[in-house]
């Protein structure tokens, strides 16, 4: 259930042992109290902008201009308001603070359906953002050396730069807590901002293409309506900074006068201006001109200027690195609670650095292997993201707070499961179609 932290100045009669005080105290998520609000920021700015608003255009080509705005605000909208739903729910029991994920759901739903429903979601978002993440660093380095080098360098396997990627984490991923990455964070999201800006400032310079078209690219109706599915879970997987939402307010520090929701909730509100800044003009101007022959990153399609397409991918790069570190971090915090807690290891630094390596080595493999970009996307923001980001917040909330039948808290919270359930039954249909088709193309480790 919820874990109190070692400094929580207003918990009830702290009746864990020493031994527990001292593995929560080592423990990432548990382990510093003393972030600021503007660390939410640059966090959720981190885990929400991430490799997703590069394939909005994409996403918007497969959409239409109709359904694509539509789809674009009304997802702006509804994961405000459950994220708001979340950073309202993580002290909502006086002494208590809900400092993951999963303890909100075994609040919500007791303590082994609890965990049974939300630690395979949230692991299964964490886990896969990281695997596409490594895609994203390894294609965006791939691109930056093709710019850089043109025809007079020769040319290197994507699984080469997907490992180059990865050795940056066998050392980052030592970083103990969240706090400890908040300067990684920062240069993360502030990359974040710049690279957008690249990507519709380029496109906007470019103009309209002369022989744009903005019908569907595929020929047949079934292609067209597995390439919509698909780019459903494309914006699921844009909006998915929800799975680490908890364990960002975690540490900030919290007191009756002043709870954590205040400094939370002003950081959440610059993040979602941030994110409209950047996901709006980056859909909107880079299907404006380019139609449907953009490509699933927008970078890709931009070839010039070269030094400007060369700095944006390695701002994502940059990005990329701090936006694995943040979903990575709730994924080490339960392999070691399981390792420490239920294995019985001791909490030493040399068990952290093999679960971490091994987990930082895992992800990089499984990339190697299936480096499907756009497919990924489409997939893992179906089946995970949408539960986890569009309708788990809103099933909690009427569990725990019981609001009257038909009032409006009632008819929003049903509105919003209604569609995120939709959105996670049809977009990994289309994502997978594209995997399958990808594959039959793709020659493993090319």
């Amino acid at each position: 259930m919820g874990t109190q932290g070692p400094d929580d100045a207003y918990s009830k009669k702290d009746e864990r042992t020493e031994e527990e005080k001292a593995i929560d105290a080592w423990l990432p998520i548990t382990s510093s109290r003393n972030a600021k609000w503007w660390y939410s920021a640059f966090h959720n700015v981190t885990a929400m902008v991430g490799a997703g608003v590069l394939s909005l255009p994409y996403a918007m080509s497969n959409l239409g201009w109709g359904p694509g705005v539509a789809v674009m605000v009304i997802s702006w909208i509804i994961t405000f308001y459950t994220l708001w739903q979340m950073v309202e729910m993580h002290e909502m029991v006086p002494g208590r603070r809900f400092d993951r994920y999963h303890e909100l759901g075994q609040y919500a739903f007791g303590d082994k359906l609890g965990l049974y429903i939300v630690v395979p979601q949230q692991l299964i978002v964490e886990v896969g953002v990281c695997i596409v993440y490594m895609v994203t660093g390894g294609r965006s380095l791939h691109k930056f050396h093709e710019v850089v080098c043109g025809d007079s360098c020769k040319d290197i396997k994507l699984t080469y730069f997907i490992m180059i990627f990865a050795s940056v984490h066998f050392v980052l991923s030592h970083l103990p807590n969240f706090n400890a990455i908040s300067g990684v964070s920062l240069a993360a999201a502030v990359m974040s901002l710049s690279y957008s800006t690249i990507a519709w400032g380029a496109s906007l310079n470019k103009g309209v293409k002369p022989d744009v078209q903005y019908g569907y690219k595929a020929t047949t109706r079934t292609g067209t309506v597995f390439n919509f599915f698909s780019a459903l879970g494309d914006v699921a997987f844009a909006y998915a900074g929800h799975n680490v939402v908890l364990e960002i307010q975690a540490t900030i520090p919290s007191t009756p006068e002043k709870p954590s929701k205040g400094p939370m909730w002003r950081g959440v509100i610059v993040a979602y201006i941030v994110v409209a800044l950047c996901y709006f003009p980056v859909a909107f101007i880079g299907y404006w001109m380019f139609g449907n022959s953009v490509d699933d990153n927008i970078l890709i399609t931009l070839n010039k200027p070269n030094w400007l397409i060369a700095m944006a991918n390695m701002f994502v790069v940059i990005h990329v690195i701090g936006s694995y570190q943040i979903y990575a971090m709730p994924v080490f915090d339960m392999i070691e609670t399981v390792l420490v807690k239920k294995l019985r290891f001791k909490p030493t630094w040399y068990l952290r650095f093999i679960s971490r390596n091994l987990y930082v080595g895992v992800t990089m493999f499984v990339a190697i292997t299936f480096p499907f970009f756009g497919g990924l996307l489409g997939f893992f923001g179906g089946f995970a993201f949408a539960p986890t980001t569009y309708f788990l917040p809103c099933i909690m909330w009427l569990a725990i707070y019981k609001p009257k039948r038909f009032s409006l808290s009632w008819i929003t919270n049903w509105i919003c499961i209604v569609l995120g359930v939709l959105l996670m039954i049809i977009a990994p249909i289309g994502g997978l179609r594209q995997i399958i088709i990808q594959a039959k193309t793709y020659n493993f480790y090319s």
